[in-house]
């Protein structure tokens, strides 16, 4: 039975994986845009074409992060699915209705 006020271990388990999952997100769209610019402006210093590449590979970048964001999240889902909850039976308290007779 779970403390009222207190979170049960599942429900602490289950928070700390979503934060690992916005963390983990968060940081490949910013490896993955600051990638794109950096190796962009390197392009185009070697081969020339000041802006072009960097520009292409910018807009490049926001839909790869955006499908890594999903291919993320979706793995997160089965790894907590794969984990349900404990059953609940002892943590409902229900009140006996008595008679006034």
């Amino acid at each position: 039975m779970t403390t009222p006020g207190k979170p049960s271990d599942y429900s602490h388990t289950t928070y700390t994986r979503v934060a690992l999952v916005g963390t983990e997100v968060g940081c490949i769209t910013l490896l993955i845009v600051l990638g794109a610019v950096f190796g962009g402006l390197w392009l185009d210093r070697v081969l020339g074409t000041k802006p072009v590449i960097t520009v292409i590979l910018t807009l490049a970048s926001a839909p790869l992060s955006l499908v890594l964001t999903y291919w993320i999240a979706m793995r997160a889902v089965k790894g907590i699915n794969k984990n349900p909850p404990p059953p609940s039976g002892g943590d409902k308290t229900f009140e006996k209705e008595e008679d006034d007779r």
